[in-house]
């Protein structure tokens, strides 16, 4: 259970919720929009950590002093190229026809701010998928609808259970946390900023 400074969570993601919450740290959500763009010069792992950046600047204004904020941004990549959230139902059918029988990775960016200090990481799982065919995958958009989620997929869900044969690394990174690395973070923080016990 973590006692430390308060934490907001700079996220509407139900997925890091409910990793936190798992995980035992309190928090409260706090979100202002922002665009997920990012210098073409940057390399994939440090795009997630970019935008995390941002997300993390843009909730600052409405936090107080002590609090710790943790934004984080998820993507999915195939063949070096970033695989997005899909358009809708024939590109999610497209990606995940794209996925089946691959390894792909999925790179997290956290970023862990408090005091003006800040904590930057990036996290890399390989998943891979199993061949799918079309009805499996047809029937997976129709009844899940993963037109939010990276990669249009969700591996706690229906296709996860029946199509991933394997993953490399962490299982909650793919959900969208590396929340056992969070923690860690958040302990070493909570150590070594006097007055946070």
């Amino acid at each position: 259970m973590y006692t430390g400074a308060p934490v907001i969570l700079a996220s509407q993601s139900p997925r890091r919720k409910q990793l936190l919450e798992q995980a035992g740290i309190p928090f409260q959500v706090k979100v202002v929009e922002t665009a997920e763009t990012f210098p073409p010069e940057l390399a994939i792992p440090d795009i997630p950590v970019h935008i995390a950046r941002q997300k993390a600047i843009a909730v600052s204004s409405l936090c107080k002093p002590g609090d710790i904020i943790i934004a984080a941004d998820t993507v999915v990549v195939l063949d070096n190229t970033i695989i997005g959230k899909p358009q809708d139902r024939e590109d999610a059918i497209h990606i995940l026809s794209q996925l089946s029988g691959r390894e792909h990775r999925v790179v997290t960016g956290v970023i862990i701010q408090h005091g003006g200090e800040e904590i930057a990481f990036s996290k890399t799982t390989a998943v891979h998928f199993k061949s799918l065919t079309l009805e499996q995958i047809s029937y997976y958009v129709d009844n899940y609808k993963p037109f939010d989620k990276a990669g249009a997929y969700a591996i706690q869900e229906w296709i996860g259970a029946i199509g991933i044969d394997s993953i490399n690394g962490c299982f909650y990174n793919v959900m969208g946390l590396p929340v056992s690395r969070v923690m860690e973070e958040l302990e070493r923080l909570k150590l070594s900023v006097s007055g946070l016990d």
